[in-house]
């Protein structure tokens, strides 16, 4: 019997995905574990496999936005008979309704952000006559922004066509060897496209969300000055001494899911009809890719050293910016850090990210005068910013949580006590 293939929800927060591209044409055969199509969602770029045997029988949706549940397409025996299933189904989302045999003659263009990747990688897929290399969108994206030359890279796809796979085994497997590399993508203003841009679902899933949680958990902001000079100090022995190397990222991280150890008021949610306090301390790190933000977890980060929290920031980093973060690893975060000093932010306050109570905003460290014992000295200083949802936690409260991961970083042995 024909099989209807729907939008599945491929995050916690998917409401809609957005098909990209189709990697099988209506008629061709199709095995369990074959890519069917590519689909934004809220938080990256993923491959929407099948998990049946026959043929695609027909495309509900040649491009674009369709709502979670919504019927994208139907695999069954060839030239079986399927339109009284269509038919049947009266729960189709009205954002995605089955186009007629008319309608989907005429794609509808997919939403996509600006980009430069391009420029670097030609779009349209390769042949014999025309040299191009012939690879699915998210594998173009996934190569340019770690720098693989398509053409160093075999496809297992239709035809030879590189998917998402072939890239991530390339870099598994790639030759110890000195090979040519596609040039990385700079932003420049003469590739910003001006004019009207359609939302990626990431963009959409943003605006919403931190809406609501601007709009709906009345916010209020704490800032702290921080005396960074012994973590300068204790950073600098650090990574005399030691292969990994630490960020002062990773040390805000560890002081404040140590303080949080010690304040877990702070580590909370506003649930609506309750407050749930959370036992587990798992941080959210702020990440900035190209088309807005993700926030992968850290999952009890104050279990962790250093090292190890560098470590995962760095592969869950990596991962973010090449779309390859699961849904599993942005879930359940109870505080987030979201850091901008690298860019020279002095201060800055910061949106909550639901279902976080809290979020701590990091600027940059700056050396100017302060006094220390009565003396007018050089200090290296960090100011940080705590916004709070004044439903679950007071101005006491996180002051009080302040003032003990102000203690921590100024005085980092304190983290292991």
């Amino acid at each position: 019997m024909a099989e209807i293939i729907r939008m599945p929800r491929l995050s916690d927060t998917m409401e809609e995905g957005n098909i990209v591209s189709w990697l099988k044409k209506e008629g061709d055969p199709v095995k369990a574990g074959d890519i069917l199509a590519e689909v934004e969602t809220d938080k990256a770029t993923m491959e929407l496999e099948s998990y049946f045997d026959g043929f695609l029988l027909y495309i509900g949706v040649p491009s674009g936005p369709v709502a979670v549940d919504g019927i994208i397409a139907v695999i069954g025996k060839k030239d079986e008979e399927f339109k009284h299933l269509l038919t049947e189904q009266k729960n189709v989302a009205p954002s995605a309704p089955v186009p007629t045999k008319e309608e989907s003659k005429t794609p509808v263009v997919a939403p996509s952000a600006p980009s430069a990747v391009s420029e670097v990688i030609p779009e349209s897929s390769s042949d014999a006559s025309t040299g191009r290399v012939k690879a699915s969108p998210l594998a173009k994206s996934i190569a340019a922004e770690v720098g693989v030359n398509l053409e160093q890279v075999q496809g297992s796809g239709d035809q030879g066509r590189i998917i998402k796979k072939d890239v991530e085994d390339y870099l598994v497997n790639k030759p110890t060897q000195n090979t040519p590399s596609a040039p990385l993508a700079i932003a420049s203003t003469s590739n910003f496209t001006y004019g009207d841009v359609p939302l990626s679902q990431m963009r959409k899933t943003i605006a919403r969300r931190l809406g609501e949680s601007k709009f709906t958990a009345p916010h209020f902001y704490l800032t702290i000055e921080i005396n960074m000079d012994n973590a300068v100090a204790a950073r600098t022995g650090i990574n005399e001494n030691t292969p990994v190397k630490i960020s002062f990222n990773d040390f805000v991280i560890k002081a404040s899911a140590s303080a949080l150890r010690k304040h877990p008021a702070i580590n909370s949610s506003w649930l609506g009809d309750k407050i749930t306090y959370h036992r587990d301390i798992n941080i959210g790190v702020a990440v900035a890719v190209e088309e807005g933000l993700l926030v992968p977890v850290i999952n009890h980060a104050d279990m962790k050293s250093m090292s190890s929290i560098n470590q995962e920031v760095k592969e869950l980093a990596g991962k973010a910016k090449t779309k390859k973060l699961t849904p599993q690893e942005m879930q359940g975060n109870t505080f987030t850090i979201s850091n901008l000093g690298m860019f020279d932010i002095e201060e800055f306050t910061a949106i909550i990210n639901p279902p976080d109570a809290c979020i701590l905003a990091v600027g940059s460290i700056i050396k100017k005068p302060i006094v220390k014992n009565d003396q007018i000295v050089i200090g290296n200083m960090m100011k940080v910013t705590l916004s709070c949802d004044h439903r679950v936690v007071d101005g006491a409260t996180a002051a009080q949580f302040l003032q003990t991961l102000k203690a921590m970083l100024e005085n980092p042995v304190l983290m292991i006590v």
